[in-house]
């Protein structure tokens, strides 16, 4: 696989990374697909067991439908679906933790045979979790006896399809998928010893499971570099705290780093997070955040219009369908009447985007968008709401239209990500 070339170019001493953008937004995944042609790059959109699975998941969709719903996005943008690396995320029980540990697993190979039948080919292996009946947490040794079994189970379908082999991440110290539920003031960075646990687990196991051939695919592992996000606030990467990490992992000739919950780090710390061997940057609360500030700027212009017809605010209706039906945030959000609202507006965990699928949203949004696009939008009202906007439809760079104010306000987030990737010095920080 193509990932597997920037890794041994990382390896090797070039400052070079992949970022892997987990949304299933198609905004988003368009903006993120025309930014990466502009910059002459590949794309790697990553699906979680939650969001896509044998049984349709939370977006209804199966792994082959993923797959075509994102060739459709690229026919659309002009991407090149050559360019399109897919990735299955946190692949595993994750999803049937309430079950027994038998049955679960057996689900989750029955996911991993779908994801690498369909053509996903960066695996990332997560037995993390305890299933029913298991002790917590979980003994390392089991972890990676599992993985292994679902890397076999991948094997397998690679074999009966052909084509790319795949590639395989592994770990155990994940974040919590969409940022951190509870308030944050520090993290726990892992240390050299825990990681090299991890990795000496997994080969054990690899080897146990007769699956030798295939070691040598895993190049990355998941580790906590001490960045992460809650609702209202971001530990920000801080390279003096990671440097036993980094100084570890530089001493392998297989493996780098891969962070999760990037989201919302200074384009400096991506840059640092790279050049210090963490040469995997997912993002995607970060990005659909991005498109709710638009959308949300657009509402407010278009409530501030001057018109003699009141008109819906894409706000109040969106708010109203999360409060009418909670199951995306409850367990996430604790306050209530104004601190809930608040919340389920402006969180950075973004329980939002599980909305934005619902027909009575999808319709509000275009409807919005197409009363918005009768006439241009004042340039005054842009630069009172969507100021970066502005500037950009002033210097020509974007049309006034709300596609491409939509886009250019996720595509300003990914940018960092775009450059920190591309390489930079390695001098210490």
């Amino acid at each position: 696989m193509a990932l597997q070339h920037v890794v041994a170019r990382h390896v090797r001493g070039e400052a070079v990374g992949v970022w892997s953008l987990c949304s299933a937004h198609p905004a988003v995944i368009e903006s993120a697909m025309r930014e990466a042609g502009a910059a002459g790059a590949a794309l790697l959109v990553e699906a979680t067991s939650n969001q896509v699975n044998q049984f349709g998941g939370y977006t209804g969709m199966r792994p082959g439908d993923f797959v075509r719903f994102l060739h459709g996005i690229a026919a659309r943008a002009g991407f090149a679906a050559d360019r399109i690396w897919i990735g299955g995320d946190h692949l595993g029980p994750n999803a049937w933790q309430g079950e027994p540990a038998e049955s679960a697993m057996d689900k989750a190979g029955e996911l991993v045979r779908e994801y690498v039948t369909a053509g996903f080919r960066k695996i990332h292996l997560d037995c993390s979790m305890a299933c029913g009946g298991d002790p917590s947490p979980l003994p390392e040794e089991l972890v990676a006896a599992r993985a292994a079994k679902l890397a076999a189970a991948a094997e397998g379908a690679w074999r009966a399809v052909g084509g790319e082999a795949p590639v395989y991440v592994i770990g155990t110290e994940v974040p919590t998928p969409g940022g951190a539920t509870e308030d944050l003031d520090a993290l726990s960075v892992t240390t050299p010893q825990a990681a090299a646990a991890t990795i000496d687990a997994h080969r054990a196991a690899f080897t146990r499971g007769g699956l030798e051939p295939a070691w040598p695919r895993v190049l990355a592992l998941v580790v906590q570099p001490g960045v992460e996000f809650d609702h209202h606030k971001v530990i920000d990467y801080r390279p003096c705290e990671a440097r036993a990490l980094t100084d570890f992992i530089g001493g392998q000739s297989q493996f780098v780093f891969e962070a999760h919950s990037t989201d919302y780090q200074s384009a400096e710390g991506l840059k640092s997070l790279v050049r210090d061997h963490f040469a995997i940057l997912k993002v995607g609360p970060g990005a659909t955040f991005a498109l709710r500030e638009a959308l949300w700027g657009l509402a407010a212009i278009e409530q501030a219009l001057p018109s003699r017809d009141a008109v819906p605010d894409l706000r109040k209706l969106v708010v109203g369908e999360m409060l009418a039906d909670p199951r995306h945030w409850r367990g996430h959000y604790h306050g209530e009447g104004p601190s809930l609202e608040f919340d389920l507006q402006y969180s950075l965990s973004d329980r939002i985007r599980y909305y934005w699928p619902y027909p009575g949203v999808k319709r509000a949004v275009a409807t919005m968008c197409e009363r918005l696009d009768r006439r241009p939008i004042p340039l005054t009202l842009l630069s009172q709401f969507l100021p970066r906007q502005h500037d950009a439809v002033r210097e020509g760079r974007i049309a006034n239209s709300t596609a491409e104010i939509l886009r250019e306000g996720v595509a300003a987030s990914l940018r960092p990500y775009v450059a920190a990737c591309r390489g930079s010095s390695r001098a210490a920080a």
